[in-house]
């Protein structure tokens, strides 16, 4: 089976999200691209109303693309009780949304939430699993995946990831039995964020991965990843830590996708580049699509 390649606009994420530019835009800008998707973010849209979604879904289609996965950014972890029902709220209208723009199995991205300064691991961990609890019914109502992601910081976000390091990560997915419509978004670029292993990880979770994120990290002239080491172990998105083509920085993209093809991995993987121009994420499609065939045919 050919590996399905979706892109996601990184470069653009502020722009279409502070409405200088336009979902239809961007869906526009992707017809010269490679690629047989595009990954959407819930703060792409305008309106949450079922005609708007369908001009959303119309016009990916009509540009020859599916629409693979939706990337939400849930916040279980904040202290209010209010608010967090508020978060499984908006993330059960997400899961809606998914379907209604992606179809049946596709990914509905859920995290755990931010790490607030004055909500301990044990507190935090109940509620982000009673959120995941409440949500994962509609999920098999709307025939959909929640990926978990290993995540840094929503850009939009106060605090960082509250699992953001590995054991954190790796406790709360094993936590939940279903494997139906739930499982891990894996990104390995966060892991180097969050001062951990990539391939440690996917080893941990590779029978549990549902979707991809391709991004690749490179080091500033200078700079070792021990000079980016913070007092709790992560490295945040230093200016030293720079996007880059895919398969030319951090990553070792040919174990990554060793382990995933040995674990008959299906999923969609979404490129996350074009920070410096959608030449870079033309390259970076380019190299996926080769590492597709050379690790799971070409279709």
């Amino acid at each position: 089976m050919a590996l399905k390649i979706s892109a996601f606009p990184k470069c653009y994420l502020e722009q279409i999200a502070g409405r200088q530019m336009s979902v239809f835009d961007w869906i526009e800008m992707a017809k010269q691209l490679d690629a047989d998707g595009l990954e959407m973010y819930e703060g792409f849209f305008t309106s949450f109303e079922d005609d708007y979604l369908d001009r959303v879904g119309e016009a990916i289609h009509s540009a020859g693309f599916a629409m693979p996965m939706l990337c939400c950014s849930p916040d279980f972890t904040a202290p209010d009780p209010d608010k967090r029902q508020r978060e499984i709220d908006r993330e059960a209208e997400m899961i809606r949304i998914t379907r209604r723009l992606g179809g049946p199995r596709a990914v509905c991205r859920i995290l755990s939430g931010q790490r607030y300064p004055d909500v301990d691991w044990q507190q935090g961990r109940e509620w982000v699993l009673d959120a995941f609890e409440k949500v994962l019914p509609v999920a098999k109502e709307y025939d959909i995946v929640l990926g978990m992601e290993n995540h840094y910081k929503d850009g939009f976000w106060k605090y960082p990831e509250f699992a953001q390091k590995m054991d954190r990560f790796v406790e709360i997915v094993n936590a939940v039995e279903d494997r139906d419509n739930f499982g891990v978004q894996y990104d390995p670029s966060n892991a180097i964020v969050a001062g951990d292993d990539p391939l440690q990880l996917l080893q941990k979770v590779a029978d549990r991965v549902v979707s991809m994120h391709a991004s690749d990290r490179y080091l500033a002239a200078g700079t070792t990843l021990e000079d980016l080491q913070q007092s709790d172990g992560t490295r945040g998105y230093s200016t030293n830590l720079l996007h880059g083509v895919t398969g030319k920085g951090l990553n070792d993209y040919n174990a990554i996708f060793r382990i995933l093809a040995g674990h008959q991995y299906s999923g969609w993987v979404s490129i996350e580049d074009g920070m410096n121009g959608m030449e870079e994420m033309a390259e970076s499609l380019a190299f996926l699509r080769e590492m597709g065939k050379r690790y799971f045919g070409a279709g």
